[in-house]
């Protein structure tokens, strides 16, 4: 290998840790830094934008504490402005120039932040799936979990008030939910599997709360919807008809930022790249060759 070129895994530091990366394929195009959701659902249910490597470089890595990345028993990291500092370690270590963004979840939540609080050259910014405040997004959730079937809302809000998730019931009705607002692919992919299987409970305990419903956490007032108009890079907003992130909200974000496109992806939930996979990547392509 020529000792020139960047490795394509490893592990590099970050404030409070050391997280590992991996650099997957090479093209005239400029990279792609993927930014996984959670908080602490690591990298491998995204490993779809793989698909996007033969055209350009793109880059994975897991967030501290969660999937193969250091897990620091200290909950005080655990903070939106300490995930930003991490990123900007892992753009700065990695050598990340002129390079695309693309954050799908919590990850569209850190690079809204990322790029309203840090001066980079990315050339362009992809929020999938993602919000621009978590009080909306507590609404949200709220009015969709009405929608369930009366029992599976019975067993959600019964086994939260007493403590006992760990029950049978409480994770048939967990999965009910994120079979209707999450995935609705199936069965699931082993990737998305595998991502809940090495997830870092306690990242997103400290900065959520025990689920979606109960957000109680460290970025429990998080809301930059006010700030989008700051965002002036050319930014694609991806929405989900049957999303837990509402698409009625994902288009109130496309309207604030300046210039931006709108992509709605008619029979996804939360994971277009695994829902829609053809249309995805048409989608990406375009936008990222646009801005190359």
């Amino acid at each position: 290998m020529d000792g020139n070129l960047p490795s394509p895994e490893g592990t590099t530091a970050v404030p409070g840790g050391s997280v590992w990366f991996k650099r997957v394929g090479e093209g005239a195009g400029l990279p792609l830094l993927v930014v996984h959701g959670g908080p602490g659902l690591p990298h491998d249910y995204l490993r779809s934008l793989e698909r996007l490597a033969d055209e350009r470089e793109v880059v994975f890595w897991d967030q501290l504490g969660c999937g193969r990345s250091r897990r620091p028993s200290n909950t005080q990291l655990w903070t939106m402005e300490r995930s930003v500092a991490e990123m900007d370690a892992v753009v700065h270590a990695l050598g990340l120039d002129r390079f695309h963004v693309f954050g799908n979840s919590w990850g569209g939540m850190l690079a809204q932040q990322y790029m309203l609080d840090v001066a980079s050259d990315a050339a362009s910014l992809t929020i999938s799936n993602s919000i621009a405040s978590i009080p909306e997004f507590s609404n949200m959730v709220a009015r969709l979990k009405s929608e369930l079937d009366p029992a599976t809302q019975s067993a959600i809000d019964r086994h939260e008030a007493a403590g006992t998730t760990y029950s049978a019931e409480y994770q048939a009705a967990i999965r009910t939910w994120n079979e209707t607002y999450l995935c609705r692919a199936r069965p699931w992919p082993r990737e998305l599997e595998e991502a809940f299987r090495n997830m870092g409970t306690d990242v997103f305990e400290t900065m959520f709360g025990p689920s979606d419903f109960h957000i109680v956490g460290t970025i429990r007032d998080w809301d930059v919807f006010g700030r989008l108009g700051e965002i002036t890079l050319p930014t694609m907003v991806l929405a989900g008809r049957y999303d837990e992130c509402v698409p009625e909200h994902a288009w109130e974000m496309h309207q604030r930022i300046p210039g931006s496109r709108f992509e709605l992806f008619e029979s996804s939930a939360h994971m277009p790249f695994i829902e829609e996979p053809d249309k995805f990547d048409s989608v990406m392509r375009d936008f990222l060759r646009a801005h190359d």
